[in-house]
């Protein structure tokens, strides 16, 4: 995961990761739903800053409850979070049920087979181990349906191990008054209710932010733990991370000469250009660069907010330096990529995807900090 580290000479990134603000911002969030309970979800290497790290912080801030999407990450939890109660999303396999013995996990269990599966593991070990039911309310995506979640209420008393927990998971929640949004908190109330007595769950990021209705028992935000929108008609909280290029070199460039692969940009001027220390290899989408036809991400030289030219390549990408004094920078600089007014949301809208797959995708390569 991103336990790897490179010596800080020879990156041509810094990442900085602010655990002060993953804390607070999960802090900010607790309290916001109270009574109900927070969760934090810690999957894809806790949003890309790094698994290790943020369980730690986490739990210090006072998360007790944490999901995971695939199995390896639980392990990685629990090694570090000896006491944390842990929800593995993506469902159960045959031959891994000893695993969530052995490490004292708890499956979400997300179709028939699998409360089969885990009755049987129970049957076996003759011990009735706490399982999470998944009901789909129309993401369609995992969870039992409607029929088979009522069909399970009547039987709850053979099925063999505790329910500890009913969840589902909004569609749209991240669009402000979507219908799908308040027919699915309706669908999922519903189904709670056949289920007393269980721990309920519907809300995630964007609906920790906004939709109270949604917050049941216990409310799993993950984006916005992590700094990203989570909704449109919302600020962000804290940013947690800071992105750092170092400047390779700075070059003319002639009026009507090209720059980057696909000769994509003209200068339309006389121009300085600064070429940066990353690209799409290190988690920089390609469609942050920009073109004659568009204009891509920008970032911040000497404190000036400067823009993108031409494609970003597997490496390196060109900033447009011409506005800043002569020299004002020279090889060896940095350059802020994300951090001090600059989202992972804000490079998300230039490169056409989510702040998500931006946090996600942030490369190895970087001298990564944490502070």
């Amino acid at each position: 995961m991103s336990d790897v580290f490179l010596p800080a000479a020879e990156a041509g990134g810094r990442l900085t990761i602010d655990l002060k603000a993953l804390a607070a911002n999960y802090t900010e969030l607790a309290r916001r739903v109270a009574p109900a309970a927070c969760a934090a979800v810690l999957k894809g290497d806790a949003y890309g800053i790094g698994l290790a790290q943020a369980a730690t912080a986490l739990w210090h801030a006072g998360a007790r409850t944490f999901f995971v999407a695939l199995l390896s990450e639980a392990r990685l939890a629990r090694s570090l979070l000896p006491d944390a109660e842990i929800f593995v999303l993506n469902g159960l396999f045959a031959g891994t049920e000893a695993t969530y013995l052995d490490l004292d996990l708890r499956p979400v269990l997300g179709s028939v087979p699998q409360v089969e599966l885990w009755q049987a593991f129970c049957q076996q070990v003759e011990r009735p181990l706490p399982a999470a039911l998944h009901v789909d309310t129309g993401m369609n995506r995992l969870g039992v349906s409607p029929t088979e979640a009522i069909n399970l209420a009547e039987g709850q008393d053979e099925l063999g191990f505790p329910l500890i927990l009913i969840m589902s998971h909004l569609a749209c929640a991240d669009e402000p008054g979507h219908l799908l949004t308040a027919r699915q908190i309706e669908d999922f109330r519903a189904i709670a209710a056949l289920f007393p007595g269980v721990c309920a769950s519907l809300a995630n990021s964007a609906a920790t932010m906004g939709e109270r209705e949604a917050y049941f028992d216990l409310v799993r935000p993950g984006i916005a733990v992590y700094g990203g929108k989570s909704r449109s008609d919302l600020p962000a909280l804290a940013s947690v991370v800071k992105l750092d290029l170092r400047i390779v070199q700075v070059r003319q460039v002639h009026e009507g000469e090209t720059i980057g692969y696909g000769a994509a940009q003209t200068a339309r001027r006389p121009t300085r250009i600064a070429i940066l220390s990353g690209g799409y290899a290190d988690g920089i989408p390609r469609l942050a660069g920009s073109s004659d036809r568009r204009a891509g991400a920008e970032v911040l030289i000497a404190g000036v907010r400067c823009p993108s030219i031409g494609r970003v390549s597997m490496d390196l990408m060109a900033i447009d330096i011409t506005d800043l004094p002569e020299h004002a920078v020279k090889a060896g600089d940095w350059a802020t990529l994300l951090g001090d007014g600059l989202s992972v949301d804000d490079l998300a809208v230039h490169a056409h995807t989510i702040g998500y797959e931006i946090l996600t995708s942030l490369g190895r390569r970087y001298d990564r900090r944490w502070t």
